[in-house]
C-alpha cells in the first residue's frame, strides 16, 4: 500500500473528466423518451476514442487519469450485469455495451499513465425506476442497508473485473446528514464500498467525498486519499498527509459558474499560475487532479490542451 501511495504522489498531477449523459451542450436527461435516451447514450459511447485521449494526456504530461463510471443517472460507461439484473435492464439499455474502461487500460498503459475511476455513494438517484429497484436514496429518502448492499455489489463487479489496473477510486456523494438530509452516511455505512474496491485491488487508493470544505479532510477512516474537492486553486495542504490520507485536491480548470465549473471550457487561471499551484502542492507532498472539458463524444477541448501541454516543464 505504501508503494501505491508514494507512486500516486510522484505523479504530481492528473486529469479528470466528467463523461455523463448530462454533458454541457448536449441533450439533457428527461428531454427524450427512455428509448431515445438509450440510443443517445449508445451514440456517445460508440464515438468515444480512448486512444486519442491517452495520446493527449501524454502530451500534457498527466501522471494519471480519472473518468466517471456514472453519476446520478442510470447510464454507465461499461457493462455491468449486476446493475442490469437489479434494475431489470437488458444489456445496453443503461450500461454501455462497449467497455470503454477496458479499452482505456492498454491505451494509457503505453504512456505510463495510471487509470482511476469515479463512482458515487448516492447511486442513480435521478432515475425513478432505479430508485425503487435499488432502494436508492433521493431528496426525500434516506440511506439504507438494502441500497448500500445493492450498490456495493455493482461497484464490486467493476472493481473485480478491472483488478489492479485501477490504481485509485474517487467515490462521490457519500454525504452525512449535514450535507444532504436524504443521505446520512457514517463510517460503518461507507465500509461496503471500500471493501468492494479492495476485492478488485487490495492496494487501490480510495477517496470518499462529503462535499466541498475549506480544508482538506479525511471522511472515511480507511481512506488513503483526501477527496479534496475545491472550486479554486488557492488552498494548500497543511502537510503531505491529513489524518493518514495523502493530501489530494480535485479542482475544475474551466471558467464560468455553470455546473460549478466542472466540465467547462476556458480557463479560470493562467497556465503559469496553475503550474505554480501544482508545484507548491507537490513541494508539500500532495497531488492535484485537474478537471477539464470533454464533449458528448469524448473529445477534449483544444484550447485547454494547448494551455496544459507539458504543464510541469
Amino acid at each position: 500500500m505504501k508503494e501505491y501511495i508514494e507512486r500516486f504522489a510522484s505523479k504530481k498531477f492528473g486529469i479528470y473528466n466528467h463523461f455523463l449523459f448530462g454533458q454541457p451542450g448536449a441533450p439533457a436527461y428527461g428531454d427524450m423518451s427512455r428509448e431515445e435516451e438509450t440510443r443517445e447514450w449508445k451514440r456517445r459511447t460508440e464515438a468515444f476514442d480512448p486512444e486519442m485521449i491517452a495520446y493527449e494526456l501524454n502530451k500534457i504530461g498527466a501522471g494519471y487519469y480519472f473518468i466517471t463510471l456514472m453519476q446520478g443517472f442510470r447510464f454507465m460507461l461499461a457493462p455491468n450485469s449486476t446493475f442490469d439484473r437489479l434494475c431489470g435492464f437488458v444489456p445496453g439499455e443503461a450500461c454501455s455495451e462497449r467497455d470503454i474502461v477496458a479499452e482505456f487500460i492498454p491505451a494509457l498503459d503505453k504512456y505510463g499513465i495510471d487509470l482511476c475511476l469515479y463512482f458515487t455513494g448516492d447511486g442513480p438517484y435521478r432515475d425513478i425506476g432505479c430508485n425503487s429497484s435499488m432502494g436508492c436514496i433521493h431528496e426525500n429518502g434516506k440511506i439504507n442497508p438494502w441500497f448500500i448492499q445493492n450498490w456495493a455489489s455493482v461497484l464490486e463487479e467493476y472493481a473485480v473485473r478491472y483488478g489492479d489496473k485501477i490504481k485509485a477510486w474517487w467515490i462521490d456523494g457519500c454525504y452525512d446528514e449535514k450535507i444532504w438530509k436524504g443521505a446520512g452516511y457514517t463510517d460503518e455505512l461507507l465500509s461496503p464500498y471500500y471493501d468492494a474496491v479492495k476485492k478488485g485491488n487490495p492496494n487501490a487508493l480510495v477517496a470518499v467525498n462529503n462535499g466541498v470544505k475549506s480544508e482538506l479532510y479525511k471522511w472515511y477512516s480507511k481512506s488513503e486519499l483526501t477527496s479534496g474537492e475545491q472550486t479554486s486553486f488557492t488552498h494548500l495542504p497543511p502537510s503531505k498527509n491529513v489524518d493518514g490520507a495523502l493530501s489530494h485536491f480535485l479542482i475544475p480548470f474551466g471558467s464560468g459558474e455553470a455546473c460549478g465549473g466542472w466540465c467547462q471550457r476556458g480557463a479560470r487561471i493562467s497556465r503559469e499560475l496553475l503550474r505554480r499551484y501544482i508545484s507548491h502542492v507537490n513541494e508539500i507532498g500532495g497531488v492535484v487532479t485537474v478537471d477539464i472539458f470533454i464533449d458528448d463524444e469524448g473529445r477534449l477541448d483544444g484550447e485547454q490542451l494547448e494551455l496544459l501541454a507539458d504543464l510541469m516543464k
